[in-house]
């Protein structure tokens, strides 16, 4: 019977055992599909109340960790590797912890950029039209103010190469159900987003991992799984890669593109941090095989729900036949003030305080962490080594970081956190907490 061993701290006993749940599944002692000890007899063993071991059940089934049928008992679900980076998001969980596990912009508590916007829709008489859906002017006017946006990114591409989405994850799903069949094999990086390993769980596409180094995936490995599984289709983030946060350089790119075209390989391009870099996207080399997807969501505001997929028309037109499956979900007024932010110079302005913002993090993450990278990157991969428990590690430094199995395509997993350096609320804050991270990776009580 899987027993825990649960931390002392001040937290309510129910929640400790979720975070032993939690640090089983991340470090593969429980496993998809495993069986839980009934409640009563997990809160026997452990010395709790019944009712303490009922409410952890309950609080771990919340967070999709785990599953239950009457009768069958409690399992662990196969998602609960990628549903434990949201797992601590009530705040009254852990208020003690600085949340780094989730990649966000930094927010600017003095921004008055949507109240403007607000008030000038309000007093120009266009509220009421608002209400209802996205116009085909609209969408047109949407169309081309991203055509016009992507040039910042080196893309000359027309308004007739961009569909309109809510969002870069809708934009993958919508490229993936559209381009692929149920069954068919994707090619990814072996550590992607997990929001790329939800959509390939969800429409049954199996993903296989190429192998990686300080420049992205490696040509070779992408050519040996590309002859191995007859793949066509390549989900990559070349910029800025989730979570490494490696950069493509011009060779890789270019070497990545012979091997895509060698083997007919489409290129799903998730540039959603693109913009924050130096490096152009894959599609610049590659730009009859590449479907570049992004939002402004990274970038310019992440409650603005504005994305596209731009590219080939022949490929769109296998995604969006009808030009308005991918739009249906767009709100009409994220649409209005995200076309007019990104026509009067409101977005490339927001887009520059945003890298000034990751630049200044990403210098103090080098200083103290000595984050590697060549692009001042959003979030930091760390590797930590000699086998720390890394779930022990972040909370005596205060801080809830993504572990590495999040990410990981297949069971092998690096002992390695992922950390949002700009979800922190300030840089002293985040300060703070790299500098009790970097005490802990020195500490020999956690070795």
């Amino acid at each position: 019977m899987w027993l825990p061993q649960l931390e002392s701290s001040d937290q309510p006993r129910y929640l400790a055992l979720v975070d032993a749940i939690a640090a089983a599944i991340a470090r593969g002692e429980l496993k998809p599909g495993d069986r839980l000890p009934p409640q009563r007899r997990l809160a026997w063993a452990l010395g709790l109340n019944p009712s303490t071991a009922m409410q952890a059940y309950r609080e771990a089934a919340r967070r999709h960790l785990v599953g239950g049928e009457v009768g069958r008992g409690t399992y662990v679900l196969a998602s609960s590797r990628e549903a434990s980076l949201f797992r601590l998001k009530v705040p009254e969980a852990h208020p003690e912890l600085v949340d780094l596990s989730t990649n966000l912009p930094v927010l600017d508590p003095d921004d008055g950029d949507l109240q403007r916007s607000m008030a000038a829709l309000c007093t120009s008489g266009e509220v009421a039209s608002l209400q209802g859906y996205p116009s085909a002017r609209s969408l047109q006017r949407g169309q081309l103010v991203v055509s016009s946006w992507l040039c910042g990114r080196g893309l000359e591409l027309s308004p007739q190469q961009v569909l309109l989405c809510a969002g870069a994850q809708q934009g993958v799903f919508a490229a993936l159900l559209g381009l692929c069949e149920p069954g068919e094999p994707i090619l990814v990086e072996a550590l992607t987003s997990p929001g790329i390993k939800a959509a390939g769980r969800q429409l049954r596409l199996p993903l296989h991992g190429v192998a990686m180094d300080e420049y992205g995936i490696v040509p070779d490995d992408l050519d040996r799984l590309a002859r191995a599984t007859s793949a066509r289709v390549a989900v990559l983030t070349p910029c800025l890669q989730n979570p490494t946060a490696v950069s493509m350089d011009a060779r890789r790119r270019e070497e990545i593109a012979a091997v895509a075209r060698r083997h007919g390989l489409l290129i799903i391009e998730d540039d959603i941090y693109g913009a924050l870099g130096n490096e152009p996207p894959l599609a610049s080399v590659l730009s009859d095989r590449t479907l570049l997807i992004s939002s402004l969501s990274k970038t310019v505001a992440p409650g603005l729900r504005l994305g596209f997929i731009a590219g080939p028309q022949k490929w769109l037109a296998l995604i969006d036949p009808e030009r308005q499956a991918t739009s249906w979900a767009l709100s009409t007024l994220c649409l209005r003030i995200g076309s007019q932010w990104l026509e009067d110079g409101t977005a490339a302005r927001r887009l520059a305080w945003q890298r000034e913002q990751v630049t200044r993090r990403w210098r103090l993450a080098q200083k103290l962490l000595g984050a590697a990278g060549a692009d001042a990157s959003p979030h930091l991969w760390l590797p930590v080594p000699g086998g720390r428990d890394l779930a022990a590690l972040c909370r005596a430094a205060g801080v809830e970081a993504a572990m590495a199995d999040v990410f990981a395509v297949g069971h092998d997993a690096a002992c390695a956190l992922r950390l949002s350096l700009t979800a922190a609320p300030s840089l002293a804050v985040l300060k703070a907490r790299l500098e009790a991270i970097a005490s802990q990776l020195v500490s020999p009580d956690h070795g």
